[in-house]
């Protein structure tokens, strides 16, 4: 499966919507890759929540990718699992579920150790600060640029990314940025993110 190149799309419910509610934005602005974000609601809601929101992305042709949960990614056949550095590790997950694997790195060392595991895409950062993720580590672009010349699997740049700083963050040839406040909190997110798709393909 072809990972879509541009912006990765993150739901969330901290900004007035919904998960459901956020990824219909998202996808109804043309994002091709939604992720489904949730650190605290119950198994049972995050399972119907997940359920749902795959609908939706098969309806519009897109990727659908769970956040940290193998649980929920294998019980709704998601495309995709995303996880952190303390996460399920990778070689398990790999072991287990049979789709897209994605893997958050913030430095050199870890980016490389997850290409070698197996992982097929990053997600690098945090770039710039952001609200969002208030305990990430700050790694700037330089890192980024780093990591972007030494692995040779797609790269989603990710933390406080917005419409000011994107052409710096094209500029180093990566597959595309992961957004979450920069649309959802804006007044008009499904604007917000066609703006985005725009910037990108500029």
């Amino acid at each position: 499966m072809k990972l879509p190149e541009g912006i990765y799309g993150i739901t969330s419910r901290d900004f007035g919507l919904t998960h459901i509610e956020s990824a219909r934005v998202l996808l109804r602005a043309g994002i091709k890759i939604i992720q489904y974000r949730e650190k605290e609601a119950s198994t049972r809601r995050m399972l119907e929540e997940a359920r749902e929101i795959k609908k939706l992305c098969m309806d519009h042709g897109a990727i659908f990718i769970v956040n940290d949960r193998m649980d929920i990614a294998l019980a709704v056949e998601a495309d995709g699992i995303h996880i952190g550095q303390d996460d399920m590790p990778l070689e398990i997950v790999k072991r287990f579920f049979h789709g897209i694997v994605g893997v958050s790195a913030s430095n050199l060392r870890e980016a490389m150790e997850a290409q070698k595991g197996g992982a097929d895409y990053l997600g690098v950062g945090s770039i710039y600060p952001t609200g969002t993720k208030k305990d990430s580590e700050i790694i700037g672009i330089d890192v980024l640029r780093e990591i972007a010349r030494n692995v040779n699997i797609p790269i989603y740049a990710i933390g406080g990314i917005n419409l000011d700083n994107l052409a710096n963050i094209k500029k180093l040839k990566i597959h595309g940025v992961a957004v979450i406040s920069a649309i959802l909190a804006s007044k008009d997110p499904e604007n917000m993110a066609r703006r985005f798709l725009e910037e990108w393909k500029k």
